[in-house]
This record gives structure tokens, sequence and C-alpha cells, in this order.
């Protein structure tokens, strides 16, 4: 029997930097153990030591979102460390170069347009269908996916950009397929947009901060079991598709 004063353990992907890193932080505050997802070994580390100099409960894993070996691995590194996963954050993305005229619609660089969707989409799906039989296991399980409102249809706010963009509009249709399909189970899914926040993906340009662009994924993370499914959410509430 699991004892019930186990901790939830959370696996955050791209959690050394960023935004990621923000959830991560904010996640162990509030009592997760939280599994830091990240390609590079060194940033990976530093985070973990960073999370535990911060009082969190933190373990590095190793996960390449493009790779399906990887995210095999990390799940069942996961599984590993503490027997359980309660909580996937998908904050791994990329926004592609965008010099040149390779995120214009007229002159589109498919590869960047696949190498996108390798990481934006592709790896969502990965890490999801990974560690979902975990997942299953847990009594309020939680599906996070970061998207953008550059990725609604109805906004299309931001510079235009032919492959990130609708990267994240088919991330929004995927999170809501994976709630079509798990709408009769206590696991919830749905996708959320940080903003604007000032990170290396962005330049800094902003004042908007990591830990303001976290706050709704870990909203999302820790909703009741009466919580939405398959929404698309920020600070103020429903981002239309």
């Amino acid at each position: 029997m699991e004892g019930v004063n186990e901790k939830k353990t959370a696996l955050v992907t791209g959690a050394n930097k960023g935004i990621g890193f923000a959830i991560a932080r904010g996640l162990g505050a509030i009592g997760f153990t939280v599994a830091v997802g990240a390609r590079d070994t060194a940033r990976r580390d530093e985070a973990v030591e960073r999370l535990r100099l911060a009082g969190a409960d933190a373990f590095g894993v190793a996960l390449d979102v493009t790779s399906d070996d990887s995210a095999a691995a990390a799940a069942k590194a996961v599984e590993q460390q503490t027997g359980r996963l309660d909580v996937l954050v998908n904050n791994a993305g990329i926004s592609g170069p965008m010099d040149g005229g390779v995120q214009n619609p007229s002159t589109l660089d498919l590869d960047v347009l696949r190498t996108v969707l390798d990481t934006n989409v592709f790896g969502v799906v990965r890490v999801t269908n990974a560690v979902l039989p975990l997942l299953r296991r847990s009594d309020a399980p939680r599906i996070v996916n970061m998207s953008s409102n550059m990725g609604s249809l109805a906004l299309q706010t931001g510079p235009q950009l032919a492959a990130y963009a609708p990267s994240k509009s088919l991330l929004n249709s995927i999170t809501a397929q994976y709630a079509r399909e798990l709408a009769g189970t206590n696991v919830l899914v749905n996708a959320a947009c940080p903003g604007y926040v000032a990170t290396d993906f962005t330049g800094f340009a902003s004042p908007r901060t990591a830990d303001e662009g976290a706050a709704i994924a870990i909203r999302l993370a820790t909703l009741p079991d009466d919580g939405p499914r398959g929404g698309f959410f920020d600070d103020g509430g429903v981002v239309p598709w």
C-alpha cells in the first residue's frame, strides 16, 4: 500500500532554465519531489543543485524529447527514483531559427518546420506516452502542456513565425485529443500560455518574470479533481483556440 504521506512527484521537461526551472522551483516549494528533465548534463546538475539549495526535493533526469529511447529511459529513471509520477509538465520547446525568412510562410524552410515540430509536438507525445502508465497509478494525475497564444488561431499574436506558431496550434489540438481519450479517467490534461516572459527564449525583452509565467502551469498541475479538462488557459482565464 502506498503511504498517505508520500510526496507527489512532478516531471518537468526543459527544466534547467527559464520558465521550466521556475515551474520546477514552484512545485518544489509546495512540496513536490521534482524530476528535472533536461538534455545538458551540466545544466541539469546545476538546476538540481539550485533547487535543493532552495529547499526543494529534486533530482535530475536525462531527457532528450526528440528521442524515443531517451523518453523511455527517463520514464524508467523516474519510476526507479520515486516509484510514482503525479504531474507531467511538457515545457521543453524551441522557437527555431528566425532569420533570413526561414519562418516566413512563402519562404518557409521545411527542415526548420520539421525540427520545431519534433521538439514542440512530437516530443510532447513521446514523453507523455512514455510516462502515462506511471501517471495512471496516481490518485490525481495532471498533464500540463506549455503552449503559447501565438498558437491561437483566433488571436494570432506576436511576430509571424510559420514554424513556431503552428507548432503551438498543433500542440493545442493534441492536448484536446488526449483530454478526449482520457475523459473517463482521473487524468486532467490542459494547455497553458505563460505569456511573454523575460527569458533567453525572448531575449529577456519583457518585464514579465519567469515566476509569473510559471504560475498558470503550477495552477493547472495542482487542479482539484473536478478541474477543467482539455482547455487552454493563461493568467486571465480561458485563451481562445
